[in-house]
């Protein structure tokens, strides 16, 4: 029998909810990793464990958008891919040491056997041409994740992360191979249930984002500036919240009217992605400013106060302008003002690089409240 995704929004399944449970798991492990080695190394590590960690979710959301959640080979899936995950997240701490083999092994089951299961439960022609060549893809750059957890130190990091390049690649382009390549115009694709999932994860980020600040709170000693740069931290992340949020249901309504919601689905996961970590990287740096204020912010905790925030909404920005015929201004205007906060203010304390930041995200906020109505008057561009 083949499977079919209709078009239509759905409702997220309890057990959808339940799988994301193991991946709050993971986002507090990768914030800890982050906060606890904060070097270019340590970043670079960070990164790729947590692109890893994101593809699993990302590809069995997907997975669960064609093949809805209440068929039940999908629910043993999902239950298959969180025990597996549970392991692969675990392992993140120690990803770089002894636990090497246990991240790779229980990613690449994950992975590997979600894309085999997919092409068992009967997809429609072009979902299943598609994941034939998403496996080729997977299986191709399985021996570099081996290879990496094969050797230590500096060359897992070098081998892991030409692996995840190739992931990321393979993302990007839909998975092409020689002479074939995705046409997902006019094919039936769930596309608002696809968001739904995005913008239930992204809650689920901002509330490691609130824990991450309160057990900084819970550790810093109770002084006036512990309350400050705590409340400044809550301020900046309710902002960014409300960055997402506010101009979301613009985002549904063209996911439920476009000719290509494959399209549009995958400008999202790509999105989500860099979202998700720029809010990894702000908590990091709420959590240095709530513990140590009044020391120099110096660069590192300075790229994670105004990076985090820019990668996150230069990630959004870019969805919008594929979605529609229209790049906010504002949008740029805010990005420019968190470079030039970041590099002005590396000599400053901590607290005021953190001030600083936060004003900037929130005046953006504001901004766009004031002038949303605009916004939804945007065009969207023809599929290409």
């Amino acid at each position: 029998m083949q499977v079919t995704s209709a078009p239509a929004r759905r409702e997220v399944t309890p057990l959808e909810l339940f799988f994301d449970l193991v991946y709050v798991f993971a986002i507090g492990q990768l914030s800890h990793r982050l906060l606890v080695h904060p070097t270019w190394t340590g970043a670079a590590q960070a990164l790729v464990l947590y692109l890893a960690v994101y593809a699993a979710w990302a590809y069995t959301t997907w997975a669960v958008t064609l093949v809805p959640a209440e068929n039940p080979r999908t629910r043993r899936m999902l239950l298959g891919v969180m025990l597996a995950g549970l392991f692969m997240n675990a392992a993140i701490p120690r990803a770089f040491g002894d636990a090497g083999w246990v991240f790779v092994a229980t990613f690449l089951l994950i992975h590997i056997g979600r894309t085999v299961w997919l092409l068992t439960v009967g997809l429609d022609r072009v979902n299943q041409e598609h994941f034939i060549r998403v496996l080729v893809w997977f299986v191709a750059a399985a021996p570099v994740w081996l290879i990496g957890a094969a050797v230590d130190g500096g060359a897992r990091l070098t081998w892991w992360a030409a692996a995840i390049l190739i992931e990321l690649a393979g993302t990007w382009a839909a998975h092409p191979l020689p002479g074939r390549r995705l046409d997902s115009r006019e094919v039936a694709f769930a596309g608002g249930h696809l968001l739904e999932r995005g913008r239930l994860f992204m809650i689920i980020a901002f509330g490691e984002t609130i824990m991450t600040t309160g057990t900084a709170l819970t550790t810093a000693p109770y002084a006036p500036m512990t309350l400050l740069t705590s409340s400044v931290a809550l301020t900046g992340t309710i902002a960014l919240f409300w960055l997402f949020f506010s101009r979301s249901e613009h985002v549904v309504r063209h996911y439920e009217r476009t000719e290509d919601p494959i399209r549009a689905g995958r400008s999202g996961v790509i999105s989500l992605m860099a979202s998700v970590a720029g809010i990894i990287a702000a908590a990091t740096g709420d959590e240095r400013v709530i513990a140590h204020p009044v020391e120099h912010a110096g660069i590192t905790t300075n790229l994670l106060l105004f990076g985090g925030p820019a990668l996150y909404i230069g990630a959004q920005t870019w969805h919008g302008a594929t979605l529609f015929d229209a790049l906010s201004p504002a949008r740029l205007v805010t990005l420019s003002a968190l470079v030039v906060g970041c590099a002005v203010t590396t000599a400053a304390p901590a607290y005021l690089s953190a001030v600083i930041a936060a004003a900037i995200v929130v005046a953006l906020a504001v901004f766009e409240d004031r002038h949303q109505p605009g916004r939804a008057r945007a065009k969207p561009i023809p599929p290409r």
